[in-house]
């Protein structure tokens, strides 16, 4: 059980079966902590920072502020960005999260609008998950990051259901900022799956 805020060093991360993250609970916590420990209940959170396996992996660490200024010196590199970047492995990527169950993804469509998908849950038991669309472009004329989150759909499933699903495509998602929004024309490579690092499906959209 790890109850912080923000991410830490677990060193022991691979000696235990499980990791739950609490983050700051209120007076109900325990009664909420055994609900989860015990199956009545679905963790059914996903991370919204990266937890690194060492400190020397982090991007960054310096963020205090100097003489009242936060420099953002990574630019739009900023978070899950800036791992992608460094390439680094870190413990518990962007996004990631688990439960009592299993799911698949089937039939992913898309179009510049929306992303369609099946979720099938293949676990014995009803559950969560948290279905993230990533947008990425191989080839740009502006800086960008490796891939971006664009959209995002939670899924509540019974045992051997699947759901389709629909996650809107904002048009801000496809667009950069050049002394104003912009969109590229162009291919973009849509991602699906359920963490920033775990995209088992692609497929591609001209820029809206």
């Amino acid at each position: 059980m790890v109850n912080a805020g923000a991410p830490v060093l677990m060193p022991w991360r691979d000696e235990v079966a499980a990791v739950l993250l609490g983050w700051f609970g209120g007076q109900e916590f325990g009664a909420a902590l055994a609900d989860v420990l015990l199956g009545t209940a679905e963790p059914g959170g996903r991370l919204p920072t990266t937890w690194p396996a060492a400190e020397a992996d982090v991007p960054v660490l310096a963020t205090a502020p100097v003489d009242g200024v936060v420099a953002y010196d990574e630019g739009i590199h900023l978070g899950y960005r800036a791992w992608l970047r460094a390439g680094t492995e870190p413990a518990y990527p962007f996004g990631h999260g688990l439960g009592y169950t299993s799911w698949e993804l089937t039939r992913l469509t898309a179009t510049p609008d929306e992303v369609r998908l099946t979720v099938l849950n293949t676990g014995e038991r009803a559950g969560k998950q948290v279905v993230q669309v990533y947008l990425s472009r191989e080839s740009s004329a502006v800086d960008r990051p490796e891939r971006w989150l664009a959209g995002y759909a939670v899924v509540r499933a019974d045992a051997g259901r699947a759901e389709r699903v629909t996650i809107p495509l904002a048009r801000r998602a496809f667009q950069h900022w050049d002394r104003g929004w912009k969109t590229e024309p162009g291919e973009f490579t849509v991602h699906a799956g359920f963490s920033v690092t775990d995209l088992p499906f692609a497929t591609r959209v001209s820029a809206p």
